[in-house]
């Protein structure tokens, strides 16, 4: 369950730092993608987290 949920974590922060990056302009550090950051890892916490209970893991 735990490598999944950091799966989750990893994804969701890379892809939504990317799209606040892309949404400012390319700057990496701007609100925008640590804010998008953040929301993308709740998203993958709580993906990880009903795809392993689906699992049964």
């Amino acid at each position: 369950m735990r490598a999944l949920i950091f799966a989750g974590i990893l994804a969701g922060s890379t892809v939504g730092g990317w799209l606040g990056a892309a949404m400012d302009h390319g700057n990496w550090f701007g609100g925008w993608s640590i804010l998008f950051s953040a929301l993308g890892a709740l998203a993958g916490i709580w993906a990880g987290y009903k795809i392993a209970n689906n699992l049964d893991l």
